[in-house]
C-alpha cells in the first residue's frame, strides 16, 4: 500500500465503513484471506501489506488489505513469483494508479482551460462591430478600371 488511508467518515452521527476502514484483527484477517497469522506478520515486516495500527500497536486490516493479501497469495502460489517480485508489482501498480489519477486531473484542467478559452473567444467575436461591410475580394473578370487622380486646381 502507499501508506495513505482515508479516515472513516461520520455522516449524520453514524460511522460509515469504507474499503479502507481498518476493522479486522489479525486472526480474522487470516481466516478471511486463507493465510496463517504468521504469514500476515511476515508480509507486514516485508512491507507487502501494511495494516493500520491501534494505540496498543495491534494490527487492524481493512477489506482492501484482505483483497491485497489474497492477491499476494495468488501471485506467490499460482504464478510462482517470489515476495520481492510481488512487492515490486504492488509498488508499480500503486504508481500506475497514482499516475492515472494525475492524468485524469490534468485532463480535467485542460478541459476547463479549453472551455474558458472558447468562452473568451466567443466574447471577442460578440464584440465585433456589425455595421462594417465585410470585405469581398474582387472576382476576376473582363472589367477594366481606370483610375485618374484629381488634378489640383490652380
Amino acid at each position: 500500500m502507499d501508506g495513505r488511508r482515508r479516515q472513516p467518515r461520520f455522516g449524520n452521527g453514524a460511522y460509515e465503513l469504507t474499503d479502507e476502514t481498518p476493522v479486522y484483527v489479525i486472526s480474522v484477517a487470516a481466516q478471511l484471506s486463507g493465510l496463517h497469522p504468521q504469514t500476515l506478520r511476515q508480509y507486514d515486516r516485508l512491507g507487502l501489506v501494511s495494516p493500520d495500527r491501534t494505540a496498543g500497536r495491534g494490527r487492524r486490516y481493512s477489506a482492501r488489505d484482505i483483497e491485497l493479501l489474497r492477491t499476494v497469495q495468488a501471485l506467490s502460489q499460482d504464478e510462482g513469483i517470489n515476495l520481492a517480485g510481488i512487492k515490486r508489482i504492488i509498488e508499480l501498480e500503486n504508481q500506475v494508479a497514482a499516475l492515472q489519477q494525475r492524468v485524469a486531473e490534468l485532463a480535467a484542467t485542460v478541459d476547463g482551460a479549453a472551455a474558458t478559452l472558447r468562452a473568451r473567444e466567443a466574447q471577442v467575436h460578440a464584440s465585433y462591430r456589425r455595421d462594417l461591410v465585410p470585405y469581398q475580394p474582387p472576382v476576376p473578370g473582363n472589367a477594366l478600371v481606370v483610375w485618374r487622380p484629381k488634378r489640383p486646381t490652380d
